[in-house]
């Protein structure tokens, strides 16, 4: 029985459940002119705008645009890299916003405000559109919040502080596109890419209500000791919406809005687990809400005891970065993992769902027993790697990297994990 592809299949059955394209598909349909979404009617729009933006939003574009057929549309795609669509692309940045995602998110905010009582405006949302989409408020630069959110991902903030203070420093976030299109009608289609699915989290929650505030936002700051290294302009910018300068994030609901969650990390744990268990072993969806450091909770699941061979775990971990090494939170935890297993029959697989760990061209990582020999044998030092935060370098001198290539969905990170005989 060979572990490492077994798991290897899975991981790839559980990508498969959260396909973009068909997840949108099967979740809208069209009967003479009538929209409905699940069971919910949306209702006979004259015209159907689409504003779709994230890792995933070429893929939902594609599955709307079948979905609605001859319906008159227009819309906005922003998207990671060149890509045909059935309307118009635009190339945003990703991890960190570029000025196509200040071109992408102005589109956006335009095709909103030009939608009528008797359109519809569809917004795709998927992760990865913080950074895709974004038009930064009042005076701030776009290198004002490029400078923000590297400091703080630096500095080991997770996605809902990161996000806490995106919001407060954009135009189109924390429902500020809902309330450009206050005259239409509203639908959202959303694949999660978040920890518990937080609907205004995922791409910092453009068309829904923020229960965050400015005051939220600096004790994030103020929390990571980051007041004297932000730009400061956004010190100011915070500081003055705590004074009550600046409007705050919309605090109500859209009055016409639809949301439906098409995909998320839980839907791709059943499907792995799944797969798991049609190849001979038996596994079970340990949490669906993994989160901590990397480093720490990569070892604590490889050698986790569960009810069954294979404990599937679904969420997103963090890095707090040391060194100036190369490598993901996947390959992190992957190698923190290798030196809890070795010498055992165990194999732990990590990897992103979107097909991309942090600045690099894998995916994840899959280690097994064997890893720590394979990479002493190379003349290399695991935990000297993990402490620079190179695990990339050490896990590709011993084969176990995680290629995918972008997968064209992202619901987060997906791991499995077949723990040492006898835990």
């Amino acid at each position: 029985m060979d572990r490492r592809q077994i798991l290897i299949d899975a991981w790839n059955a559980g990508v498969v459940a959260v396909e973009p394209r068909r997840s949108v598909r099967s979740a809208i349909a069209v009967d003479g002119g009538t929209v409905r979404c699940g069971r919910t009617v949306v209702g006979r729009p004259a015209r159907i705008s689409v504003a779709a933006f994230g890792k995933a939003s070429v893929a939902m574009a594609a599955g709307l645009s079948q979905a609605i057929g001859s319906l008159p549309s227009d819309g906005v795609i922003v998207a990671p890299r060149p890509s045909d669509g059935p309307w118009r692309v635009v190339v945003g940045g990703h991890p960190v916003p570029t000025e196509g995602s200040v071109r992408g998110g102005e589109a956006i905010l335009s095709l909103a405000r030009s939608t009528g009582p008797d359109h519809l405006l569809v917004c795709l949302v998927s992760g990865g559109g913080s950074a895709l989409v974004e038009v930064p408020a009042g005076e701030l630069t776009l290198a004002d919040l490029v400078a923000t959110n590297e400091l703080l991902l630096r500095a080991g903030a997770d996605i809902v502080q990161v996000n806490t203070v995106r919001k407060h420093l954009s135009a189109i976030k924390g429902g500020r596109l809902a309330e450009a299109a206050a005259h239409t009608t509203l639908l959202t289609l959303i694949l999660s890419d978040v920890v518990g699915d937080p609907l205004d989290v995922i791409a910092s929650g453009p068309t829904v209500p923020d229960p965050t505030t400015y005051a939220d936002a600096l004790a994030v700051v103020e929390r990571f000791d980051l007041a004297r290294r932000l730009p400061s302009p956004v010190l100011d910018h915070l500081r003055a919406g705590v004074a009550g300068a600046l409007p705050e994030t919309p605090k109500t609901a859209h009055p016409h809005q639809h949301l439906h969650l098409v995909g998320n990390g839980a839907k791709a744990a059943r499907a792995a687990a799944e797969a798991v268990t049609r190849a001979g072993p038996s596994a079970r969806v340990v949490t669906t809400t993994l989160t901590g450091e990397a480093r720490e909770a990569g070892p604590a699941a490889a050698t986790a005891a569960v009810d069954g061979d294979v404990g599937v775990y679904a969420g997103e971990t963090t890095v707090t970065v040391r060194g100036n090494g190369r490598g993901g939170r996947n390959q992190e935890a992957a190698l923190a993992a290798a030196l809890a297993i070795a010498g055992t029959d165990a194999v732990f697989l990590a990897a992103g769902t979107d097909g991309i760990d942090g600045p690099t061209d894998a995916a994840g990582a899959v280690v097994d027993g064997g890893t720590i020999a394979r990479g002493e044998a190379a003349g290399l030092d695991a935990a000297a790697n993990l402490e620079r935060n190179d695990s990339y370098r050490y896990l590709a001198a011993t084969g176990d990297l995680l290629f995918t290539g972008p997968t064209g969905t992202n619901v987060a990170d997906l791991w499995l994990a077949w723990p040492p005989s006898g835990v």
